[in-house]
């Protein structure tokens, strides 16, 4: 992803080289692309950010309001989660992190009002990010209440993501979490029990899953046909970071198709029965 930077950027001494404001036209260069390869194949544009991110959404929602961009014309998502950290610096010192990772009900609060500040109006998909056991995000009911209340508040489908080991554990672990839906009728007042409802507390799932990373297949399917609606199933890192263009098995078997082997791995992503 960052081969040849320098040539983009400048090598740092540029002046304005990597300055917030020529990232930011960097940015706006590549969604301008995106909204015209969209337009041209009648397809919806979709842009994922995350708090952790740099300034993500601070550049989306910059980029879609100059551009006049309505919300129902775009599919905006973003995470919360991590804080990012390093103060736009490539190189820290011993220790230091560049994103701090928080799953707390402070910090979800506080993620949630600076989202809202810089792309509120244009969210459509809010995302627990890296969810994971040591986390506590999976048995914090506080939480879970507070994800629930954003959505009903806000209209914000809720998602986590994952990633490691253990995806499929942490989906099924999901998978589990119900949260109370005060579902008033007016027509029920004097009768509140039975308007409160148990509800699936996630909408969707983005996990990494490729041609060399199979084991989360089972969970996905489970949760892809859930009875509850089932979730959106949303796949990450589908070439692997790269490692699929040079593995010599999948070079091989997408030769004996006539095709390239990142056309393979996305191919056989896209051919899997999940959405």
């Amino acid at each position: 992803i960052n081969l040849d930077r320098n040539a983009v950027f400048g090598d740092g001494g540029d002046k304005g080289g990597r300055s917030v404001e020529r990232m930011q036209q960097q940015a706006n260069e590549v969604m301008d692309a995106m909204l015209e390869e969209s337009s041209k194949r009648g397809v919806l544009p979709w842009f994922d950010c995350a708090r952790s991110y740099g300034l993500s959404e601070k550049f989306v929602g910059d980029f879609l309001r100059d551009r006049q961009i309505q919300p129902n014309d775009v599919y905006v998502s973003s995470k919360w989660g991590y804080t990012y950290v390093a103060d736009w610096n490539v190189t820290l010192k011993d220790g230091q992190a560049h994103e701090v990772k928080d799953h707390s009900l402070s910090n979800f609060l506080k993620q949630m009002e600076e989202t809202a500040e810089h792309i509120g109006e244009y969210m459509n998909l809010y995302q627990v990010h890296s969810a994971t056991f040591e986390s506590g995000i999976l048995s914090d009911e506080r939480v879970h209440q507070a994800l629930h209340k954003c959505r009903q508040e806000r209209g914000w489908a809720i998602g986590l993501s994952v990633s490691g080991t253990v995806q499929d554990d942490i989906i099924r672990q999901a998978m589990t979490i119900h949260v109370t839906d005060n579902n008033n009728d007016n027509n029920n007042n004097n009768n509140n029990n039975e308007s409160q409802q148990q509800r699936r507390l996630f909408d969707s799932v983005q996990c990494t899953y490729n041609l060399l990373e199979q084991r989360p297949y089972p969970a996905l399917i489970d949760a892809h046909n859930d009875n509850d609606n089932g979730l959106d199933i949303i796949v990450k890192e589908g070439m692997a970071n790269g490692r699929v263009l040079q593995n010599t098995v999948a070079q091989t078997y997408a030769s004996s198709l006539s095709c390239q082997a990142d056309q393979l791995a996305l191919g056989s992503i896209l051919a899997q029965p999940f959405q």
